[in-house]
């Protein structure tokens, strides 16, 4: 230790008139000196634990104020940041809140229109099984005018034949004594039959080289209708002055499409033996086979039947 250097004597000299110490003396010096030596060793020890003390009192103390420093300026600028974002969010639930009136709003008017259109659509759907029951009553009285007009429009044409394939060579050729004359040497009858009237067609009159339009002919009795269309289904090809022609009733359009819609139908039975067929008025095909007889009004229910008995 720096203090044992301390405990050293020196022994003073005769030339500085000093007196030589005894051995007593010696000894209390030393044990003085010693004892000094303890004392500044235990106050060197005690000053050092103080200043360890002190030191950590220091660093506990620099601690505190660093984190209350700290703390201080956590706050004061989290209070900032804070304020900032209470302020948006203040903003924005303003905001949500004007807009979720405006969507309350608009679901109020919405719920209201929806109101208003189940008792439009309510009142419509009675409105449309009325109408409706309208429609299909008036469906069938049309369909029943329609038949009637039909009917009467046939039992109008009776009497009346048609002729295809006279020339139009003559402006006369269709005039009432001409087709009475024309009729009557076809069939080799003793008179001419009595007409009402006679006319082509009413389409445009055609080209040289093109098929002559149709005559028309209403007779005064429907018994030399009936003879003529008798002959004309037993001659079916009438020679005339080099000429063609063919004579058939005058249907209806509806009657002529509904019986040229079997036509089909009546080449397939020319082919099968033992098969009896006709055409009934005004659009029925009567087929016998087997000794039994069977009337269709539909095409697709005779090619059926005409399978079946093929087979």
């Amino acid at each position: 230790m720096f203090f044992d250097c301390c405990s050293t004597q020196r022994e003073p000299t005769h030339a500085q008139g000093e007196y030589a110490e005894t051995p007593l003396a010696g000894i209390q010096t030393q044990d003085l000196l010693s004892a000094i030596n303890q004392s500044i060793n235990k106050v060197y020890l005690y000053t050092t634990f103080q200043l360890q003390d002190l030191k950590q009192e220091l660093l506990a103390a620099l601690r505190d104020d660093f984190t209350a420093i700290l703390k201080a300026e956590f706050h004061a600028v989290l209070g900032e940041s804070l304020s900032s974002i209470k302020s948006e969010l203040l903003s924005f639930k303003k905001e949500l809140s004007s807009g979720l009136t405006a969507v309350q709003e608009s679901f109020t008017g919405l719920n209201v229109t929806v109101a208003e259109m189940e008792k439009s659509l309510s009142t419509c759907t009675d409105d449309i099984v009325g109408l409706r029951k309208t429609v299909d009553s008036l469906t069938k009285t049309v369909a029943q005018l329609e038949d009637k007009c039909d009917d009467l429009e046939s039992r109008s044409r009776r009497q009346n034949i048609r002729i295809i394939g006279v020339p139009e060579d003559d402006p006369l050729s269709a005039s009432t004594a001409a087709v009475s004359r024309l009729l009557k040497e076809a069939f080799g009858f003793a008179e001419e039959p009595l007409l009402d009237r006679a006319h082509r067609i009413p389409i445009p009159k055609p080209k040289a080289g093109e098929r002559p339009r149709p005559i028309v002919a209403k007779l005064h009795y429907y018994s030399d209708c009936v003879k003529i269309l008798s002959k004309a289904r037993e001659l079916q090809r009438i020679k005339m002055n080099g000429t063609t022609i063919f004579v058939f009733p005058d249907y209806t359009v509806r009657t002529a499409r509904a019986r040229a819609a079997f036509t089909d139908c009546r080449r397939r039975l020319r082919g099968i033996e033992g098969v009896r067929f006709g055409l009934l008025h005004p659009a029925r095909l009567r087929i016998t086979h087997g000794g039994t007889t069977r009337v269709f009004t539909s095409p697709e229910e005779a090619n059926i039947y005409i399978e079946s008995i093929t087979k």
